[in-house]
């Protein structure tokens, strides 16, 4: 039997043992004695968790060397979820991945990702009531239902804790800001017939702002600058004369820029296409620098945990974990850019076309906290459950649970009318299809003052909620004996209610638009699900076993999911003692998520190229000039939700080994291939105006036959999505009003690729215990399809591909008596460069822990995480802030240290 530990786990139990009590491991149902089965499995405990340096779950969590996909992080402020957290397993998108406590569905993160799908929020887990967490990296439909398609993710609570247990830990950063602060108290209570375990956390960290790293504080930090004109200041007080290509800048008074000190400079702008003048305007290198680069977080958690023996074997038990977080942000400062953005308008003090950009510094705004958006955060997840013994063959457990999670988000914006009239007062009458303003040059020429800026702004509150009702009852055991062993059984039942609430402030929403700049959306709905699963392990042979299992899934929504069947197979062959062979096949379906069937709709402006425009001028798309306005220039789109969804299928299979090679040395190797059909997204902005535009004149963008009939169903839905300007005589006659997006069932994308690891021991009675674990996942292939009838692409060397084709982790560890010491490595593959012309090199960061028992009783921990103070590789082509890829940390060096204290 080969009992090789997974690459991740820990050794905390007694490793002289040579029974193993039989456990539920994530991926099946059934109880068994082997850590490794069919299905590859990871498991991280928390004190690796902690050895390794990671102050959090999620900074755990990111480190695994499956999760090789892009995601939005906290660089990024202008994104819908900037206090959540993220897992993207094997590149198939943070929604794919199942996050199970205890076995049981997490509530989903209130707020979409990217606006547009529902995910769950691996950042709001307390490390301190964490046991161990086990991941899956492939389908497991057949066991858990939807979602379970690139992986599960299942948080294991501590149970039947003895004693209490305190840590006081604080961190900071070598470069400054960044502070964090963590207490943690854990214990347990045991009697002849009950038990209790509880823990309590509280977190703070602080915000870091982009101005407190010196390499992303300016746009000046642009290793490329462009080849006309350099680096320019964005434009703050930019008028712009829109009859002119030369000259058009409207120059500002004298000491206009001058009012804000260092913070603004006066500069003559030219263009950065032809090198031609373009005039004087106001500008800083500086306003980037305001957005926070990590986020505030001020966390409180607890956990309890208890359980009770009734003298006829059953036992009763029951967990509470709860949440809260204070958590704040900013995207940074605000801006007024005409009526609507970038609109232009007539202003008779000139007698000519303009339009303007002012941007607002935080001293207007009243400071950099005046700039932040709070997210009050409160979730909480409950469960009861009664398990018991039949005839001392079969277990069965029956639980019912309810999971919450609640925002309320405040965020501070400009009321559109208030700038508006503030800058421009009445609208005079309308010019060639334009509005007709004067520009109010006393007001727009000078500082404001935070009153004045207050006067003209609010708060925009989002409250969202999501709930799951769940109740399920799991029988298992040993039906009967055969000749190689027993036949080991599982079956399922489950009922589940979902639901979730996003209520946007109304203000934002498209047919409303009063807040400037920014566009929401809501919604809400639910749906019921019900579910039978039965699973099988079957002894072969003494050396072979096989697993199946199936599962039936019924919904009850309004999409055109009916009902999924999934199901699993798996082997494991172990010829030798020291050798485990295994494979499994498995297929998978996820439902849509909720935010793709019932958000309403929301809207935004965007830049777009009108394809029709173009092609009936008689010219290809290149021959149209990427500044010509007629083709280039803002429009606004909307999104809504598709009732008409269906759910997405895959299957995944794996095969590989567990191999013993001698005592104390353990390697892993499996391959891997998941293919999902009718994955859901969003129809784009682009592929609606190319197609438009082919449905239209029966050409592509290059002036080839376009591939659908004008009287098409698909040309009927393409045409139905966008609205054009009916205004004969004037220049925004044909122009689009309105672009109608919303998600679809598109056809296929896959990856394959192997997952290898390495566990070597080594135990000496002179220099003490030593262990080296390494993990490192590398992706062969990615493949994707936008409809059924484009052919298949393979993208994962594609050089706009920014997933990592491979992630290598790797710790060392040793202890000795009362002394221990980890150092912990992470290796990111190779990415494209910005410029798309090659791949920049992998990158590496090294955590450093040493540890020391003083008393009995009383420890110290002293940790640094980057070592070398690393922060993103070098590449001279990234022009674009922050000149680095958003999956590379800015925090830098980190120092930490903690107290523990043990009472009995």
């Amino acid at each position: 039997m080969a009992l090789a530990q997974d690459q991740q786990q820990s050794t905390e139990q007694d490793e002289d043992a040579t029974e193993i009590d039989k456990v539920v491991v994530t991926g099946s149902r059934i109880k068994r004695a082997e850590v490794e089965g069919p299905s590859p499995v990871t498991i991280i405990t928390a004190q690796q968790i902690e050895r390794e340096g990671f102050n959090t779950v999620y900074d755990a969590l990111n480190t695994l060397s499956q999760a090789t996909g892009s995601v939005q992080n906290e660089i990024f402020q202008s994104g819908f979820t900037p206090n959540a957290s993220v897992i993207n397993l094997r590149g198939l998108g943070p929604g794919r991945t199942l996050l199970l406590i205890n076995g049981r569905r997490a509530a989903d993160y209130p707020l979409p990702y990217n606006g547009q799908s529902n995910f769950q929020n691996f950042g709001n887990i307390p490390a301190a009531a964490v046991e161990r967490i086990e991941i899956l990296a492939g389908g497991a439909s057949a066991i858990y239902g939807s979602d379970a398609v690139a992986g599960v993710v299942n948080i294991v609570l501590k149970t039947n804790f003895e004693g209490d247990l305190v840590k006081l830990g604080g961190w900071t950063t070598s470069r400054g800001g960044r502070d964090q602060f963590d207490l943690q108290w854990i214990g347990g209570k045991t009697g002849d017939n009950w038990s209790l375990t509880y823990a309590f956390e509280y977190y703070y960290s602080e915000p870091l702002f982009a101005y407190q790293r010196d390499f992303m504080d300016s746009l000046q930090d642009n290793p490329l600058p462009p080849a006309i004109g350099g680096i320019q200041p964005i434009g703050t007080m930019r008028l712009r004369n829109r009859t002119r290509t030369t000259n058009n800048y409207i120059a500002p008074p004298a000491g206009a820029c001058e009012q804000f000190g260092d913070e603004w400079v006066r500069w003559n702008y030219v263009s950065s296409i032809s090198g031609a003048n373009l005039g004087q305007a106001c500008g800083t290198f500086n306003d980037v620098g305001y957005q926070t680069i990590a986020n505030k977080n001020d966390d409180l958690s607890g956990y309890l945990y208890g359980t009770y023996d009734f003298d006829n074997g059953m036992q009763v038990w029951a967990s509470l974990q709860a949440w809260k977080s204070d958590g704040a942000s900013t995207g940074g400062t605000q801006f007024w850019a005409g009526p609507t953005v970038g609109q232009i308008w007539f202003d008779p003090q000139f007698n000519t076309f303009v339009d303007a950009q002012r941007v607002f510094t935080p001293q207007e705004s009243g400071g950099v906290e005046s700039l932040l958006s709070h997210y009050d955060e409160r979730s909480y997840d409950f469960a009861v459950g009664l398990k018991g013994t039949i005839a001392d063959r079969f277990d069965w457990d029956a639980t019912i649970s309810r999971a919450e999670y609640h925002i309320d988000a405040a965020q501070p914006r400009l009321v559109a009318s208030l700038v508006n009239d503030w800058f421009l007062g009445p609208r005079l009458g309308t010019q060639s299809g334009f509005p007709v303003y004067r520009l109010n040059t006393a007001r727009y020429y000078r500082a404001l003052t935070p009153a004045e800026f207050s006067a003209l702004s609010t708060k925009v509150k989002t409250k969202a909620e999501s709930e799951v009702t769940q109740a399920s009852f799991v029988f298992t055991g040993d039906l009967f004996q055969l000749p190689a062993g027993p036949l080991g059984f599982a079956t399922v039942l489950e009922a589940a209610s979902q639901a979730y609430d996003l209520d946007a402030d109304p203000r934002i929403l498209p047919d409303r638009r009063e807040i400037y700049n920014l566009t929401g959306t809501g919604g809400g709905g639910e749906r019921d699900r019900y579910a039978f699963g039965v699973e099988f392990s079957i002894p072969i042979l003494d050396s072979l076993k096989a697993s199946l299992a199936g599962r039936y899934d019924k919904y009850d929504d309004v999409t055109n999911v009916d009902d999924a069947k999934t199901w699993n197979a798996g082997l494991e062959w172990r010829p030798f003692d020291s050798l485990l062979v295994r494979s499994s096949y498995s297929t998978s379906f996820r439902a849509p998520d909720m935010h793709y069937v019932f958000a309403e709709r929301s809207g935004a402006f965007s830049a777009i190229f009108d394809t029709r425009r173009c092609l009936e001028t008689g010219r290809t798309s290149t021959q149209c000039g990427g500044t010509d306005p007629t083709f280039n220039y803002t429009a606004f789109s909307v999104r809504q939700g598709s009732t008409g969804l269906e759910e997405e299928t895959g299957k995944s299979w794996t095969a590989g080994f567990v191999w013993d090679v001698m005592d104390g040395l353990s390697i892993t190797a499996d391959y891997y291939e998941i293919e999902l059909e009718g994955v859901v997204a969003d129809i784009t902005t682009t592929f609606i105006l190319d197609s438009e535009a082919g449905c239209v004149t029966g050409l592509t963008r290059n002036r080839t036959p376009f591939q659908y009939a004008p009287g098409s169903a698909f040309c009927q839905d393409i045409l139905s999505r966008v609205s054009r300007i009916n205004a004969p005589g004037t220049t925004q006659d044909g122009q689009i009003s309105e672009i109608r997006r919303g998600p679809i069932n598109r056809a296929f994308l896959g990856t394959k690729g192997i997952d290898a690891s390495l566990d070597y021991r080594l135990d000496t009675d002179r220099w003490g215990d030593f262990r080296w674990v390494l993990a490192w996942s590398h992706t062969l292939e990615q493949t994707t399809q936008q409809f059924r009838t484009d052919p298949t692409l393979s993208y994962r060397d594609d050089l706009t591909n920014f997933d990592f084709r491979s992630r290598i982790r790797s710790t060392w560890t040793w202890n000795k008596g009362d002394w221990e010491a980890a150092v912990f490595m992470l290796r990111y593959g190779s990415l494209p460069n910005w410029q798309e012309t090659g791949r920049i090199a992998p990158y590496f960061v090294w955590n450093v822990g040493v540890g020391k028992k003083l008393t009995e009783n009383l420890s110290v921990n002293f940790q640094v995480n980057n070592v070398f103070d690393k922060l993103h590789p070098k590449d001279e082509g990234f022009n674009s802030y922050p000149y680095f890829w958003r999956a590379y940390s800015p925090i830098g060096r980190e120092f930490g240290a903690e107290i523990q204290y043990r009472f009995k």
